[in-house]
């Protein structure tokens, strides 16, 4: 089986809803702006990546792929970042760009080298996607961590005892997927290769790795942001 192609007038049937809430928008007085702004930036993004990606998929740089991975760790270290609001975000950088880089970046070697075994390794039909699964997975996990974590040093609470509060809801959107994947939702990666003709059997194996990759990056990067911002916050 082979995904058709949508003709660009059948992918403008999708925005007839939106266009419906975007009315909703408007009569209730809320932000129409920034939610018509935000469509318009997920269209632009998603149609450059698009190009983009078609020609780095070509491309058989191990160090182009590579810089697109820094990129990412710095893009998703910096927006990690955008929830704290009581601390500069350069004082906690440095941490989450070492702890997105260990934790994140562990875990995509050992899923494309241990799990998949790609060969070349830098096989960028698979390193980027992943890449970009496991980086977004740690930036939300230690924007989450961050949040809580000064919150409850903000309310006189000791290093150990704001660190386990932090780490447990950063952990919390995590669990809750484990426990809803398979009969809540099926997860975007397995609808995908479903929707292309391969076995479901085969799109859960696949799955059941990326739910793997999730966990452990998201615990280990949040244990190491954590861990490393300790002597900033120490009482």
């Amino acid at each position: 089986m082979v995904i058709e192609t949508i003709p660009l007038n059948h992918l403008a049937v999708a925005f007839i809803p939106v266009l419906g809430v975007l009315i909703l928008f408007i009569r209730w007085n809320l932000n129409t702006y920034q939610a018509f702004c935000a469509l318009l930036r997920m269209l632009g993004q998603l149609l450059l990546i698009g190009y983009f990606l078609n020609y780095l998929f070509t491309s058989e740089s191990a160090y182009v792929l590579l810089g697109i991975l820094v990129i990412m760790i710095l893009c998703s270290s910096w927006i990690a970042l955008g929830t704290v609001d009581r601390v500069s975000r350069r004082k906690l950088l440095k941490p989450t760009i070492i702890a997105i880089f260990l934790g994140g970046g562990s875990l995509l070697v050992i899923m494309t080298q241990g799990v998949l075994q790609l060969k070349p390794w830098y096989e960028p039909r698979y390193l980027i996607p992943l890449g970009g699964m496991v980086f977004a997975n740690t930036m939300n996990s230690i924007s989450l961590a961050a949040e809580r974590f000064i919150c409850e040093i903000d309310r006189n609470n000791d290093y150990l005892t704001a660190r386990n509060i932090a780490f447990n809801a950063a952990m919390i959107p995590v669990v809750n997927s484990l426990f809803a994947v398979g009969l809540v939702s099926l997860p975007g990666m397995m609808t995908g290769q479903i929707l292309s003709g391969i076995s479901p059997f085969i799109a859960a194996r696949y799955q059941i790795m990326i739910m793997c990759m999730v966990f452990a990056s998201a615990g280990i990067a949040t244990a190491c942001f954590l861990r490393l911002i300790k002597k900033d916050f120490i009482l």
